[in-house]
């Protein structure tokens, strides 16, 4: 078996490797370090969950031991696509500089002021960790030059490319000199990402270890197929039904993480845990920075037993006692699915992943299943039959009670029925119609023409009778002739 010490890192590196507890690489660790160590391009392509952090921060510290770095120069660069994952990437640099004294750092993600940073990049740092958009703003604000980049990173590329962050790293790359050493990991590659390593990236090492978007073997993997009992309700059952699921697991579930599509799912799935007596909190891209480190923090330090995320904690954080991941939500990206339950399940470890399947999800639902190429085991749905909801008190299609009970309704028949007083020469809307009772002369009578003013007195032409002419009858008013029309006829006749 292949051990640290075979890999030819700094013999400080090997140090605060065999402080942090561990003695053998992992297959993506043992494939990528030489290489790198080479000074050659690296592609590595590995599922979530296998050390790819380490497969570029050992290396990069032992080239880095060597040497000094420049005012707003920095001599490495790390990109990352979240801030979470940027600041564990900086917390390995920690761990694993300890014995380098000299090597320096600086992380530039958003929501941190830019006081801080600028202060710590004029002192001239070896490796810069930052996140695109954060990186590139220091860049037009003069503050930072990337022409004494000497190696390069880009982690989770293919989250990258989901983020929309594509176009930023094409531009990174240019402002970056061409000789410089470039290490590339993703756990998938999309036809995107691998027009840009054909494009930046020189005869690299392809390092690849597992199937692309591929789940570790440690993880059972089940899905619930849930419909509500009606459409305004789905929401509520919904999260009934993950307090059910998640109180099934019993004492196996120390912890987990929740997943959901959406930021504002995220608030509603963690309020909705706390009223009901569990210790959760919410995680996305919308809270302020210190909240979600300090949520992060107690999560991991055992303080919190349930975080409710969104993607931005899908990929890279690093939490090895993780013991569950639910899906809330079906992810709309097949690849999404692998990292999320890649949370669970690490470093050799069980874990469980268990998700909830809403109709309007089948289609994602049977994208992941052909993506992993393993079917999901279904499980019953835990609010069946004891908590469904009663027939009478709503039908499973979310209609009313039956139409019979209710009485029907005549509103045209009211508007036309006519006074008593009137002649009933038809037959009343609301009498019983019996079809061979009815006589053909009686059942349709004739209306009778209406009576013509004499000739003498009708004094416009027959052109204009359509609009008003001389007549002062009016047809089809019957007996409720408003009086200011009577008045404005007998006008006209008088004159």
């Amino acid at each position: 078996m292949t051990k640290f010490s075979d890999l030819n890192l700094d013999p400080k590196v090997l140090k605060a490797i065999d402080d942090a507890g561990y003695e053998s690489p992992t297959p993506i660790q043992e494939g990528a370090i030489p290489p790198a160590l080479e000074g050659r391009d690296v592609l590595g392509i590995a599922q979530t969950g296998t050390g790819k952090t380490a497969s570029f921060t050992l290396p990069m510290i032992t080239m880095l031991g060597k040497g000094r770095a420049r005012a707003r120069m920095p001599r490495s660069l790390v990109l990352c696509p979240t801030r979470e994952l940027a600041a564990q990437v900086a917390e390995n640099f920690d761990t694993y500089t300890k014995y380098h004294k000299k090597l320096s750092k600086a992380l530039l993600i958003g929501g941190v002021s830019f006081k801080e940073q600028d202060r710590l990049i004029d002192k001239g740092v070896d490796v810069l960790i930052a996140t695109p958009g954060r990186l590139l703003d220091h860049v037009e604000r003069g503050k930072l030059l990337l022409t004494g980049v000497q190696v390069m990173v880009v982690d989770e590329a293919d989250r990258m490319l989901d983020m929309g962050f594509i176009p930023d790293i094409e531009r990174i790359f240019g402002l970056t000199p061409f000789t410089r050493q470039t290490l590339f990991f993703s756990a998938t590659m999309a036809p995107e990402i691998e027009r840009i390593t054909n494009t930046f990236l020189s005869n690299p090492a392809r390092v690849e270890v597992a199937r692309q978007a591929t789940a570790s073997e440690n993880i059972e993997q089940v899905v619930m197929m849930f419909k509500g009992s009606r459409k305004d309700r789905e929401g509520t059952e919904k999260r009934k039904a993950l307090r059910k699921l998640i109180d099934a697991e019993g004492d196996a579930c120390t912890n987990a993480i929740i997943f959901c599509n959406r930021k504002m799912d995220v608030d509603v799935v963690a309020k909705s845990l706390k009223k009901y007596g569990y210790d959760a909190a919410p995680i996305h891209g919308d809270l302020d920075q210190s909240q979600r480190t300090k949520t992060l923090d107690g999560f991991r330090e055992g303080g919190l037993r349930f975080l409710v995320a969104s993607d931005v904690a899908a990929r890279g954080l690093d939490v090895p006692s993780v013991s569950h991941v639910f899906n809330f939500d079906v992810p709309s990206h097949a690849e999404d699915y692998v990292h999320r339950i890649g949370r669970t399940g690490r470093a050799g470890r069980d874990g469980k992943a268990v998700m909830i399947c809403v109709p309007r999800d089948e289609k994602n639902f049977d994208a992941i299943e052909k993506l992993i190429q393993k079917q999901i085991t279904r499980i019953d749905n835990p609010l069946k039959p004891a908590d469904a909801p009663a027939p009478s008190e709503a039908r499973a299609d979310g209609a009313s009670p039956a139409r019979e009970d209710k009485p029907k309704r005549t509103r045209a028949r009211s508007r036309n029925k006519p006074k008593d007083d009137s002649p009933k020469t038809e037959v009343q809307a609301d009498a019983p119609v019996v079809a061979a009772e009815v006589e053909p002369a009686k059942a349709e009578p004739k209306p009778e023409a209406p009576k013509q003013a004499p000739r003498e007195n009708n004094t416009r032409s027959r052109s204009n009778r359509g609009r008003g002419g001389g007549n002062n009858n009016v047809v089809g008013l019957g007996d409720h002739l408003p009086g200011f029309i009577a008045m404005s006829f007998e006008e006209r006749s008088a004159n």
